[in-house]
């Protein structure tokens, strides 16, 4: 009864977005994988009344519940079936039996085809699922194509159809994609519906930072977009939010490794009155609100934005260097090149000088950096520059409220 209570609390708190469920027994194994448009409304249909026989007998041997969120209901999809392959859990065995459920079949030739099909044959072909549904297939297969297109014919044509017209298609029919390149096109579909996104986000990385190097900006670029599509993919299942963000970041400030954990801070007052400071914390391109931190200003009493500032960064770098905690990638300061020169001097008396440090001018959006004389200057667009714009208006945010907590306690006392 207790764990059944459990159970309920843990659902009560699920989200209600898509995603993957899985339910473990008390040795924590899996025993049922399901995917949900909400994954809070359908979990709560296990926990409430009228309860079917099956449904009885699986939640009698479920100890713990798991989910791993989806940006969609049809990508969902997809990872329910990897996860299901991975782990054949004993009342998933319908699914796993079943012969009408879809399939993605990747035939064997020279230059593979894609479809659904409910046939498996014995033909050397690649079969992954079965799926739960075909129009939510067929909606993940669109969102996969629209970044790696694919053939789909039957039988290669002599001429380029339709889906090439509209980018859906490389017409290997035609000599359009080399052989080589086509099959790791295909490789990287396969990643997918395996559901190994982050494996393939890491290899697309090493071949984004070594087209970089080389110069091929544009062959860069086009992977940092697939990169960006396939962090969306996996939503916070893989871990790899922005990943293309950051690496475009790592690259235009030439730091020298992924900026994984970024740091920014920002200062607030009002006539000096309830000065404030506030650090926040993202991680892989996300706000990591756990290590958000907030400073009432202790030494300054003046309407001083640098002495602020220093104070700051001082002790919040002072105590993680006492503590022994790990430091951050990337340095942010809300704030132009003055402000800089003030977070450098601080981090120079605590011996940080080797961490990267920028700040963002909000004006003309300009990236003065530690160890540049003049600002970068970065395209309106660019995905490094959305980053530090997410990473510059949180800071600014979350200053922005404390300080305001401050005034209504001085003034209301609560």
């Amino acid at each position: 009864m207790n764990n059944f209570i459990m159970l309920k609390k843990k659902i009560a708190g699920a989200p209600d977005t898509s995603g993957v469920y899985l339910m473990k027994d008390k040795t924590g194994k899996v025993i049922y994988v399901g995917k949900a448009k909400s994954l809070k409304k359908r979990l709560l249909n296990y926990v409430g009344r009228n309860l079917d026989t099956k449904t009885v007998m699986l939640m009698s041997n479920v100890a713990d519940i798991e989910y791993r969120l989806a940006p969609t209901e049809s990508l969902a999809l997809l990872l329910e079936a990897s996860l299901i392959h991975k782990y054949e859990p004993k009342y998933n065995v319908s699914l796993r039996d079943d012969k009408s459920f879809p399939l993605v079949k990747i035939t064997n030739e020279e230059f593979p085809a894609v479809w659904i099909t409910r046939k498996r044959e014995n033909d050397q072909a690649r079969y992954f699922g079965p799926y739960t549904s075909a129009g939510l297939l067929r909606e993940a297969l669109k969102i996969i194509r629209q970044r790696f297109p694919y053939r789909s014919c039957k039988q290669m044509p002599r001429k380029p159809c339709l889906y090439y017209r509209i980018g859906l298609s490389p017409a290997p029919c035609i000599g359009k994609i080399k052989k080589t390149e086509y099959a790791r096109r295909i490789k990287n579909i396969s990643l997918i519906l395996e559901g190994k996104i982050e494996a393939l986000v890491r290899k697309l990385l090493r071949e984004m930072n070594f087209k970089a190097k080389k110069h091929e900006f544009e062959g860069a670029a086009i992977i940092r977009d697939q990169v960006n599509a396939l962090s969306s993919l996996a939503g916070n299942y893989a871990g790899l939010p922005n990943a293309g963000d950051l690496t475009d970041l790592m690259n235009l400030l030439q730091l020298k490794k992924l900026p994984e954990r970024i740091e920014a801070f920002d200062v607030s007052n009002i006539s000096g009155k309830e000065a404030t400071g506030s650090m926040v914390s993202f991680y892989r391109g996300l706000p990591d609100k756990n290590n958000y931190r907030r400073f009432r200003i202790k030494t300054v009493k003046t309407i001083d934005d640098y002495g602020m500032l220093a104070e700051v960064v001082r002790r919040r770098y002072s105590r993680l260097v006492k503590e022994k905690l790990p430091l951050p990638d990337l340095i942010i300061i809300d704030g132009g090149k003055a402000h800089l020169l003030t977070a450098d001097r601080e981090l120079a008396k605590l011996g940080l000088k080797t961490i990267p440090l920028a700040s963002f001018a909000k004006e003309e959006e300009h990236i003065y950096l530690w160890d540049k004389s003049k600002p970068l200057k970065l395209e309106s667009d660019t995905p490094a520059l959305n980053l530090i714009r997410r990473v510059r208006d949180e800071a600014h945010r979350f200053a922005v409220a404390y300080h305001h907590i401050l005034r209504r306690k001085r003034i209301i006392g609560r």
